[in-house]
């Protein structure tokens, strides 16, 4: 009997965060968290990001002011990738050497201008496999079974050459647009592709700096955006309507 009461909807990023749990962990990886209040060693430098990188600047990066008795200075994290190193420093200190392979979903921070494309908060999702004989090539197996499983598609994946400093060499990696088969579209904006993540082999210094064994192991590293995937996959045309409490968004869902 229909009591009046609505059912209640699950938010599409928390929906999407399901689903890439589900994907990652049937292919055997872990999902792992960490704190959004970071310090500068493990979102910058244990990440061999420069002291000199533009993104240390203020208005890319929301730094905390000192606090009393603060012995490195805080900032809310600008990506999950500090994940990586908590989780490669953990397990080498007890003792536990790689194969590690850990994803990461989580909310990140940016101090730049909020408009269709952008905002100042929003969701990240981070993967690392590391291990011996670890290739470019298994990146693409993974990658291309997880857009499969999100997208619902047969995915045609790309990698186009590009820099990060915690990775080389670093790659953009690029999806066929699931709408046009390549032909171009309103979604591709005429290109045939989508920019979907950067991703790379994990660079050695990123390595010793969790204290894992460059000479011995090696590892890939992938990281997108979940609110775009959240955009693509269900056509939405502002990630705004995403943050502004509309139930008429949610309750789609």
């Amino acid at each position: 009997m229909n009591d009046g009461r609505t059912r209640g909807h699950l938010h599409p990023i928390t929906r999407l965060v399901g689903d890439v749990a589900r994907i990652f962990t049937d292919m055997g990886f872990d999902i792992e968290d960490g704190p959004e209040l970071e310090t500068e060693f493990y979102n910058f430098d244990a990440l061999n990001v420069p002291k000199d990188h533009p993104a240390r600047d203020m208005q890319d990066t929301f730094w905390m002011k000192p606090r009393l008795g603060d012995t490195e200075q805080l900032l809310l994290r600008t990506h999950t990738s500090p994940v990586q190193i908590r989780y490669m420093e953990k397990k080498m200190k007890a003792g536990i050497e790689p194969p590690y392979a850990i994803v990461v979903p989580g909310k990140v921070f940016r101090n730049e201008a909020t408009d269709a494309t952008h905002e100042a908060q929003f969701f990240q999702v981070e993967g690392l496999l590391v291990g011996k004989e670890v290739t470019l090539g298994m990146l693409k197996g993974v990658l291309g079974k997880f857009f499969a499983e999100l997208f619902g598609v047969d995915p045609v994946v790309r990698f186009r050459t590009s820099f990060f400093p915690f990775v080389e060499p670093g790659v953009e990696v690029d999806m066929q647009c699931f709408k046009c088969k390549g032909a171009g579209c309103a979604v591709c904006k005429q290109a045939g592709w989508i920019e979907i993540m950067g991703a790379g082999m994990v660079h050695p210094k990123v390595l010793q700096a969790a204290g894992v064994d460059p000479n011995t192991y090696q590892g890939f590293a992938f990281g997108g955006g979940l609110d775009r995937m959240a955009m693509l996959k269900w056509g939405i045309d502002d990630v705004r309507l995403l943050y502004n409490g509309d139930l008429r968004v949610v309750n789609q869902f």
